[in-house]
């Protein structure tokens, strides 16, 4: 990342804008209309939000062209290791039964008792897949440099 330009920080200054209205809105870590929370945040879920925010510009900034020769061949494989970080860490900040997926599945009392103590383990699984997929595309980025192109 000490070879970043200006473009890539912005990517992940933008990127990590964006992860945090995506997932701050309907989690109602921003408050707002659109959506309700019936059950207040946990202490750990606004540093969650951050962390898996920032991870996710981050991880988004590596996809800028320049910052690695083979992104192509392993950006499937990465970009899924992100998704699945991002959706871990939507489901782990999220009101346990305000989640109409896990509403369906457990019921509002399953919610509570099994769902809401699985969170923190959500939110940790969120922020790993993240940071794998960012080592992962960095190590790359490193590892097979793009020679500076000449116009």
């Amino acid at each position: 990342m000490r070879t970043w330009g200006l473009r890539q920080w912005g990517v992940a200054a933008v990127g990590t804008i964006a992860t945090l209205l995506l997932l701050g809105v309907p989690a109602v870590l921003i408050p707002n209309g659109l959506f309700t929370r019936e059950i207040e945040p946990t202490c750990w879920s606004y540093p969650v939000w951050i962390a898996t925010s920032i991870l996710a510009g981050l991880v988004m900034a590596t996809y800028v062209r320049g910052v690695s020769a083979v992104e192509e061949t392993r950006s499937d494989r990465d970009g899924g290791r992100s998704m699945v970080g991002a959706a871990l860490a939507w489901f782990a900040i999220g009101c346990p039964v305000c989640n109409k997926l896990v509403l369906l599945a457990l019921g509002t009392s399953g919610a509570m008792a099994w769902f809401a103590p699985l969170q923190p383990v959500l939110a940790v699984a969120g922020m790993v897949f993240l940071s794998w997929a960012l080592w992962s595309r960095l190590r790359t980025a490193n590892s097979c440099p793009v020679p500076a192109r000449v116009d």
